[in-house]
């Protein structure tokens, strides 16, 4: 595959019902790659194939469509029937897990209680683990006090995702439910943790934890992400 006919499908110009990702029928553009990449298909196929895999797919779809009410009336007429934390609790009810996760931010220990409770009350053991534990400082990040997010503490512990999964994969968590990770320490805990991951809810400090809400907006209130957040950087790399 070439970078020039890299897929493109969050801009595809095909109607939804019509893309060939939906449709047998259906169409697509040159770098469409439900049309283009049979071969990466196969392969994604051959993964799925793995028993575990293939097991843990089969009940993620069978989780879809048990989150609607109306199936049988037809596509316009169904109705959504269950919040995230309660498909969360069914799919690891489905995949018949014991111990479940919980990689949580500091800023929602209060949430996290709740989801903890949530998840015990159905039957389930967790092992939750804070951002911040083993108390290490952000000097062993190179950070100065400067750049602390307090500016006037001497010493500020640093979150650490790597010890959250490590202490998950030692306690043999089946299945881990990330709550409020910042941007980036989710990414270092997904990269070090063993067991499939899932996240309850994503970190905004600026919007209530609902970072799709500067998205629906994009044409309102949040119209300023339509120029480029680093024009310098942009000019820099056209050579001008």
């Amino acid at each position: 595959m070439s970078w020039k006919h890299r897929p493109t499908c969050a801009s595809c110009p095909i109607p939804l019902p019509e893309r060939a990702c939906m449709n047998r029928k259906g169409k697509g553009p040159d770098n469409c790659p439900t049309l283009m990449q049979s071969e990466l298909k196969d392969q994604a196929l051959a993964a799925q194939n793995q028993a575990d895999t293939l097991e843990f797919a089969r009940q993620a779809s069978l989780q879809e469509a048990a989150g609607y009410t109306n199936r049988d009336l037809g596509y316009s007429r169904l109705q959504p029937a269950k919040p995230r934390i309660q498909e969360t609790v069914e799919l690891a009810a489905r995949m018949n897990y014991k111990r479940l996760g919980l990689a949580f931010c500091a800023g929602l220990v209060g949430e996290a209680e709740v989801v903890q409770e949530i998840l015990e009350t159905n039957g389930f053991e967790v092992v939750s683990a804070i951002c911040k534990l083993g108390r290490v400082p952000k000097s062993k990040l190179d950070l100065a006090q400067s750049d602390h997010i307090d500016t006037q503490a001497e010493e500020e512990t640093m979150c650490n995702p790597i010890l959250q999964a490590y202490l998950l994969n030692h306690l043999q968590t089946e299945f881990n439910i990330l709550l409020g990770l910042c941007v980036g320490h989710d990414s270092l805990l997904m990269q070090h943790v063993r067991a499939p991951c899932t996240v309850l809810a994503a970190k905004d400090r600026l919007l209530g934890h609902a970072p799709l809400a500067a998205v629906y907006t994009y044409n309102s209130y949040y119209r300023c992400l339509k120029q480029p957040l680093f024009p310098a950087k942009d000019k820099e790399s056209d050579g001008s």
